[in-house]
């Protein structure tokens, strides 16, 4: 997801994305403690998502 699309988003919408991908890495996180993880890429993706989505927020708050 490119920021174009997170800044498009509504604030409700951003916070529901935040809120999932954050569940998402916890998930990811867990899996890789048991070495079950497929794609050990996902958790940086998701950890780039969680950022992109903090920056775009914090530009609309400030």
């Amino acid at each position: 997801m490119k920021a174009k699309e997170i800044r498009e988003m509504s604030e409700e919408q951003r916070a529901s994305l935040l809120k999932e991908t954050i569940e998402k890495l916890f998930k990811l996180r867990v899996q890789a403690r048991m070495e079950r993880l497929d794609s050990p890429s996902e958790v940086g993706k998701a950890k780039k998502l969680i950022a992109q989505i903090k920056t775009v927020q914090n530009e609309f708050k400030g």
